[in-house]
């Protein structure tokens, strides 16, 4: 059963500008150390941080918290599973609001689907409530 549904646009120019203007402030402020080291290796430096802040929106909101009632940037990570396809790991605030939420005999799955098409940066999470 789904539990929880968000999307996000986000403006790949903004995130340039934010780069450009606060970079480390803002990545270790938004970002995890697993989120960084992907990011930084690529080209499309900040369309992959956009991707990354567009599913952190996006799965916030699928919480149905937003950021707020304990739920931060970096309690939210876009990881990916042994066949490489996103997800989202998720540690302190976030996974208390996703234990709090999920069906007692049940476990979570997270589906995330992210893309650009600059100048913007677009995700979709889908929190899923499978029978153990």
């Amino acid at each position: 059963m789904i539990i929880g549904i968000g999307s996000d646009l986000c403006d790949i120019r903004r995130i340039e500008d934010t780069l450009s203007r606060f970079d480390q402030r803002f990545l270790q402020r938004c970002f995890t150390e697993t989120e960084q080291k992907r990011s930084d290796g690529r080209a499309g430096r900040a369309e992959s941080y956009a991707k990354r802040f567009a599913a952190k929106e996006a799965c916030a909101k699928a919480l149905g918290t937003g950021l707020r009632h304990g739920v931060f940037w970096r309690d939210m990570g876009v990881a990916n599973l042994p066949s490489g396809q996103p997800t989202m790991a998720l540690t302190g605030g976030a996974a208390a609001r996703l234990a709090k939420i999920l069906p007692a005999g049940h476990v979570a799955r997270i589906h995330l689907t992210i893309t650009d098409e600059p100048p913007l940066a677009q995700a979709f999470v889908v929190i899923e409530a499978v029978p153990i």
